[in-house]
């Protein structure tokens, strides 16, 4: 695992959070196997999603897949701009989460 307490503590004293910043923590949290925080972080973001945002909360989504990661991929899902859905990786992970969520 990670130093999860130093990202963080970086993530936090960082004034000018921009997405890929968001992107960054939610990956690690992933990677770290700590979904449900990926979630609630991701749940905080008021900022446009790119692409890495669509893919790693996938990623959580698929990993949990309990009712709130349902709730949240499918709502993602439902509500992602029509650019993203001709990105073969972003596809691809949504396809994954909901082929986890059985």
């Amino acid at each position: 695992f990670g130093d999860i307490q130093s990202a963080e503590r970086i993530f936090r004293s960082n004034k000018k959070k921009d997405i890929i910043t968001y992107n960054a923590i939610i990956k690690g949290y992933v990677k770290n196997e700590m979904f449900d925080r990926a979630l609630d972080l991701f749940e905080q973001i008021h900022l446009n999603f790119d692409s890495v945002t669509y893919i790693v909360v996938f990623n959580a989504c698929a990993e949990l897949a309990n009712d709130r990661a349902v709730k949240i991929g499918r709502k993602l899902l439902d509500e992602m701009p029509e650019n993203y859905r001709n990105n073969v990786v972003v596809l691809n992970s949504a396809m994954h989460m909901l082929m986890k969520f059985g």
